[in-house]
This record gives C-alpha cells, sequence and structure tokens, in this order.
C-alpha cells in the first residue's frame, strides 16, 4: 500500500458568502492516480482550488496535510514549493512576462531543480519538443494570444519541468481537439512514468484516462463526496451518467447503487 501523500479530511469550505464544500474527505497515496467525476457545478474544480490554496476560496473547517504536514493555512505559493500543482480549465494570459522566464524563475525557487542556464534550456527544449510545442512560445508572452490547445501543452510543460509530488488536473482535456488531447495525455503519461508523481484529475472526458492506470474513483455531488470505488466505477459513470448519485447524495448519504457495491462499503 502506497503512503498517504495527501489527507484531506472534512473539510468544509466556500467564498465569503457561499458555502460550496461540505466535510470531504479524500486520502491520496503516493504515487497514486485518483479521477474526481460529477455533474457541473458539483465543486470538484473548487475542491482542486482550495488543496492549492487559493484564496478565493475560505476554508470554514477540516484539515488538509500533505507530506505529513498541515497545510491548510499555507498560501498557495508555499504549497507549490511542496510540491502541488494545479492545472487551470482556462490558464489566465500573463501580458509582459515572456514565458522562458517565468519558467526560469519558479524553477529557481526550487533548489532541487537548480542547474545553470544552458543545461535548463536544454531541458526545457527537450519538453517542448515532447510535447510538440514550437520553441518560439517559450519567448512569447505567457498564454498571450495562444489557443486553448497550446494553453494545455503550455501547462504540460510546466508539469514535467516542475516534477511536483502532486498534479491537480482541473478539466485538462477541456476544448481540445482529437490531436492535442493525445499530445496531452502523452504528456501526462510521461509526468507518471519520469516523475512517478500522484494525480487527481478532475474530468468529464473519459478519453484522457484511456492511457493511465487509475487507482481510485470519486464522485462528488452538491459539494459532498457521496461515492467512491475502483477504476471500474468510470466505465459505470459512462454507462449510467450520474443521476443515481445525485439521488443518492441529497442529503449527504453514500451512495450504494453501484454494481459489486464499489462506493458504499469499499469507501467505508
Amino acid at each position: 500500500m502506497a503512503s498517504q501523500l495527501l489527507n484531506v479530511s472534512a473539510l468544509s469550505a466556500g467564498t465569503e458568502d457561499k458555502p460550496i464544500l461540505h466535510e470531504v474527505d479524500l486520502a491520496v497515496g503516493e504515487g497514486e492516480c485518483h479521477v474526481l467525476m460529477g455533474p457541473n457545478g458539483a465543486g470538484k474544480s473548487t475542491l482542486g482550488h482550495v488543496i492549492m490554496g487559493d484564496p478565493v476560496y475560505r476554508v470554514s473547517s477540516g484539515r488538509i496535510s500533505f507530506a505529513g504536514e498541515d497545510v491548510t493555512e499555507l498560501t498557495a505559493d508555499k504549497r507549490s514549493l511542496a510540491g502541488i500543482f494545479l492545472s487551470y480549465q482556462a490558464p489566465v494570459e500573463v501580458p509582459g512576462v515572456p514565458l522562458y522566464s517565468f519558467l526560469r524563475t519558479i524553477c529557481q525557487k526550487r533548489p532541487e531543480l537548480k542547474t545553470t542556464a544552458r543545461k535548463f534550456r536544454e531541458r526545457v527544449g527537450q519538453i517542448a519538443d515532447q510535447l510538440e510545442l514550437d520553441q518560439s512560445f517559450l519567448m512569447r508572452e505567457l498564454n498571450v494570444g495562444f489557443s486553448g490547445g497550446e494553453k494545455k501543452k503550455i501547462e504540460m510543460l510546466q508539469l514535467l519541468l516542475l516534477q511536483p509530488k502532486l498534479a491537480i488536473l482541473d478539466e485538462t482535456d477541456s476544448g481540445l481537439d482529437v490531436d492535442a488531447l493525445g499530445i496531452v495525455s502523452r504528456g501526462i503519461q510521461a509526468y507518471r512514468e519520469q516523475v512517478g508523481g500522484a494525480l487527481i484529475v478532475i474530468t468529464h472526458n473519459t478519453r484522457i484516462l484511456e492511457r493511465l492506470e487509475v487507482d481510485r474513483t470519486h464522485v462528488m455531488v452538491k459539494g459532498r463526496m457521496v461515492a467512491e470505488g475502483p477504476a471500474e466505477l468510470i466505465a459505470d459513470i459512462d454507462a449510467h451518467g450520474f443521476e443515481r448519485f445525485e439521488r443518492g447524495g441529497q442529503g449527504g448519504e453514500k451512495c450504494d447503487e453501484c454494481p459489486g457495491c464499489p462506493v458504499a462499503g469499499d469507501a467505508q
């Protein structure tokens, strides 16, 4: 059994005037791949942002521990330095900041990633080629004028360069065409093979999971974690949707209608 890397315990959180997450529990072991699914508005992205320390959200109760340390009160930059990475559904544009300079700066803040300018340039170039990203993009302003697929490739470049212990991929497949989806999928697979880090994949499109060996699947409804099961739960959701989870999770109870009962009994 993998050593525990992330432990979210009885976590409730939301914005200043709106509670979103309600007593959420989630445990991820080192090197594991977890998939988080649920209907629109279930709170999946919010959970990812709260784990990352996004200041938009406030934790009202519960605890987040990472690599054996309580990070509930840590700022996002400190969680990043500890080894947590979050990709965004819609990566922001940062005018005036060249992509290459941005990458160099964040790597210089990580002692284990510091290297000479020449070796860094070679490493970034290798990853860009691996992702079929034209190296001229490295000299452009961060995400400014990039297509959706190009922005997602840039996030994969950051993922492979920073080598985090835990990567939270929030709808990384959103809006991608078939070719871009294939490249991003290969980037995720390369992270698994080369870095061996843990993954939380938030997605509606199970095609991005085809090359991944999934350890656990979780389902959220209305800000509550209502189901947990093995990888086979993904195929069951593909076939039957989320309706029974929404029925079973109306009051926060765990659903128990899945074949073989991987949802309630296994999660206890």
